[in-house]
């Protein structure tokens, strides 16, 4: 099965898209897989699933907001499996609405999730993850690399994560810990339907073509292809790649792209 066989995997937010997608995909693989989201319903049918294809799978219910379902998830994983390879933190929300038009509790959210999230979780598992040279990865956006309009909270909490986790790999340069941060392009899922808006309700519809988006099983592939390969930053668009190099050289330019690209979809909140 190669080398991800009998690894024990963690993933957030495995209850649906990006998530589920790297819970199948590290299963295939032989991985013993824990998945976690706050949905028990849809964690049952796919780890249900997973096990009824001879696979190994399970669940425990997670808000990664609480910090204490982050410590009994790892703690229930290594009850379970002995230890941790490999931590997926997937969960994530987002938002569109103009900063001057939010609440402050939908920017608290998104870092509660996003950011702290990521904190919670790895901060329970570093231990095993050291021990055993294992991988941390965050799974980001190109709105962790340039700000995005109509995004001040999701790209502020990307930002955070970004900087969490290269700090983190620099602390363990000596021990062995691969950090990786892959950021997807627009993907099929439903985190543009659950993001908030202004006051914090849910936008409840797509202002994107999702038929025309990634789909969350070829980022799925990615992420194993980028732990194996021990990337470090991993893009996975021409467009995103781009807009990596030019932030550095013509940021202004990227500015402009952005506002344009964004003032573009519909009932957006860009004049």
């Amino acid at each position: 099965m190669g080398l991800f066989s009998n690894k024990v995997v963690i993933i957030t937010g495995a209850s649906s898209g990006i998530g589920e997608a790297a819970a199948r995909e590290f299963a295939a693989n032989g991985s013993k897989v824990m998945c976690a989201a706050r949905s028990e319903e849809k964690l049952a049918g796919l780890v249900e699933d997973l096990r009824q294809k001879g696979q190994e799978a399970s669940y425990v219910v997670t808000d990664v907001s609480c910090e204490d379902d982050c410590r009994v998830l790892v703690e229930k994983t290594v009850e379970k499996y002995g230890t941790v390879h490999i931590l997926i933190n997937n969960a994530g929300i987002s938002m569109r609405a103009l900063f001057a038009e939010t609440d402050l509790k939908v920017l608290h959210r998104l870092m509660d999730v996003n950011f702290w999230g990521t904190v919670y979780c790895t901060k329970y598992a570093l231990p095993y993850l050291v021990a055993n040279k294992g991988s941390l990865v965050g799974v980001s956006s190109v709105a962790g690399f340039h700000g995005l309009p109509g995004r001040t909270g999701y790209s502020a909490s990307k930002f955070a994560m970004h900087g969490f986790l290269e700090t983190l790999r620099i602390e363990n340069l000596k021990k062995g810990l691969h950090v990786m941060i892959i950021a997807p392009g627009f993907t099929a899922t439903d985190i543009r339907i659950h993001a908030l808006t202004g006051d914090g309700s849910e936008q409840g519809v797509s202002p994107r073509k999702e038929d025309k988006l990634e789909s969350p099983q070829h980022v799925a592939k990615w992420i194993l292809k980028g732990i194996r390969k021990k990337k470090r930053n991993k893009i996975l668009t021409w467009v995103g790649r781009l807009t990596a190099l030019f932030q550095r050289i013509l940021p202004e330019m990227v500015d402009r792209a952005y506002y344009n690209e964004m003032a573009l979809e519909p009932d957006s909140p860009l004049k």
